[in-house]
């Protein structure tokens, strides 16, 4: 090459849009010129800073920056770019320009890490949808070695973790290849919390093996120290595992928000608990970086609020859209960005704001107008989205000191299983529908017919209780669940009575 004449080299990346990896060209051009070295294609300031670390590794390899123009565009220049892990494609870039390493060797991979000042290559989030875009383009994937065993499960991409950026540059010279890394172990969680250790509250067990039988939404109400909370963190024990499929979506999402230790992925569904001073950004996703809320982190899994009325009013109300469409949508100006978000919602309140409004003797002088204000926070098309609402009565005191005599959270598991395996047969081949309680339109109306008589019971509640046509079509859903635990192939009256049974207003008697 020409003393003066311009050099140039192109690496690979990839940018998230959402979960999603879009594969970037990171274009370097080492030109006569003013020494300087300028990253251009919409960077965020992150992106921008790797300029700095890249100086300071190239010193740490004893490489010096030449004294000449240095552009780095990031192509295509209108997607925005976002993170650390964009410094190790431009360092290669950079030094493929300077025919350090061999720029075809970077036609065959695609490549992310955040550098250290000292060469290491430090992990970054997004390794799993980052294999997946690169065997999409057959290329390998080249990132650093603690997302390797991440990026691993993946399979149909050779995954090559070095542990500095000199490995990276040994292994594209020949001098040192890389041995593939490793998929990480399969997390197998186990709950040492029991349903059987629930003293009492026989019919809010009952309701939390339907909602986890059809992943149908339930809010407990009852006084503090009702064993709400207690009920909903044994929920998970008695969901079935994740297949391979929901295992690989929500490692996707946690992948993205950097929380897949150790590269091992879970076939436990997920239980999020966001705190009741969660922000809209920390529920639905968004913020500066558009990083996915506690909703999408549900996926698959539970998404428990507990005292739901302590929650912002606008904060709970922007879960009603991703309740029916299964997704957030995140717009930006500059960017809209979408996230899987198909949780079970499970949700607990006290009747009032002191929860004593049921002793007369202990409630404030405001009841019982202060029980309806206080439920009253939650709006009335929220409300209609939770097909199971129960009221949890306190637990006599001599009640607690008896045995436990309540089903262990393997017995209930395993009818939960049976009634999955049923949905899992009638909604085979659907593209969006997996369990009752995603059935509606004329799927809903060929899983769950009825008879003569229950649509009797059906037409004479719908009047009585003022139903909305969701709240109508909650409660097939939710008759279509007890019938599968109950192992009835079609809906009966006592089905029907029950799923009507868990929308009756607060305290009016079943």
């Amino acid at each position: 090459m020409m003393r003066g004449e311009p050099m140039a080299a192109i690496a690979y990346t990839v940018a998230f849009d959402g979960v999603e990896a879009r594969l970037v060209e990171v274009q370097c051009s080492v030109s006569p010129g003013l020494p300087g070295f300028g990253i251009v294609g919409l960077p965020d300031k992150s992106v921008s800073e790797a300029r700095e670390r890249v100086k300071a590794a190239f010193g740490a390899l004893s490489i010096a920056m030449p004294s000449r123009r240095v552009t780095v565009n990031l192509s295509p220049a209108d997607l925005p770019k976002e993170g650390s892990h964009f410094d190790l494609p431009i360092a290669l870039a950079v030094l493929a320009a300077l025919e350090i390493v061999p720029a075809e060797a970077l036609e065959r991979v695609v490549a992310l890490g955040e550098l250290a000042l000292d060469g290491r290559l430090s992990p970054v989030a997004g390794a799993l949808p980052a294999a997946m875009a690169a065997a999409e383009e057959s290329r390998a994937l080249l990132l650093p070695r603690a997302c390797g065993a991440e990026a691993a499960w993946v399979g149909a991409v050779p995954v090559l973790a070095p542990r500095t950026l000199r490995e990276a540059v040994d292994h594209l010279t020949d001098r040192a290849p890389l041995a593939r890394a490793a998929p990480g172990e399969l997390a197998e969680t186990v709950f040492e919390a029991d349903l059987s250790e629930v003293k009492g509250q026989e019919r809010a067990r009952r309701a939390l093996e339907i909602a986890a039988a059809g992943r149908h939404h339930l809010l407990m109400v009852g006084p503090p120290g009702a064993s709400k909370s207690m009920l909903a963190t044994r929920l998970p024990g008695i969901l079935p595992p994740l297949n391979p499929q929901e295992a690989l979506e929500t490692s996707v999402i946690h992948s993205v928000a950097g929380l897949l230790d150790g590269g091992g992925i879970s076939r436990m569904a997920p239980f999020c608990q966001p705190h009741h001073t969660a922000s809209m950004a920390a529920m639905v996703g968004g913020g500066r970086n558009a990083r996915p809320g506690q909703a999408s982190l549900a996926h698959n899994g539970v998404l428990f609020l507990d005292e739901l009325p302590e929650f912002e009013r606008r904060v709970i109300d922007a879960l009603r859209e991703p309740i029916e469409t299964g997704e957030i949508h995140v717009s930006r100006a500059n960017a809209h960005i979408r996230y899987p978000a198909r949780f079970l919602l499970v949700a607990a309140a006290n009747p009032c704001r002191c929860g004593e409004i049921a002793d007369a003797a202990r409630a404030c002088s405001k009841a019982p107008r202060c029980g309806s204000d206080y439920l009253g926070r939650i709006s009335g098309p929220m409300m209609d989205r939770f097909d199971l609402r129960i009221e949890v009565p306190q637990v006599a005191i001599e009640d607690l000191g008896l045995p436990a005599t309540g089903e262990s959270s393997a017995s209930v598991a395993a009818r939960v299983a049976s009634a999955r395996a049923l949905q899992a047969a009638r909604f085979a081949g659907h593209p969006t529908a997996r369990v009752n309680a995603d059935a509606s339109g004329r799927l809903l109306e060929e899983v769950a017919p009825l008879d003569g008589e229950c649509r009797s019971l059906l037409a004479l509640a719908a009047e009585r209780l003022g139903l909305t046509p969701r709240g109508y079509h909650r409660i097939l859903r939710s008759a279509r669940t007890i019938a599968d635990l109950d192992g009835s192939p079609a809906i009966r009256q006592p089905h029907l009575a029950e799923a009507l049974s868990y929308r009756l207003p607060f305290g009016r008697p079943d």
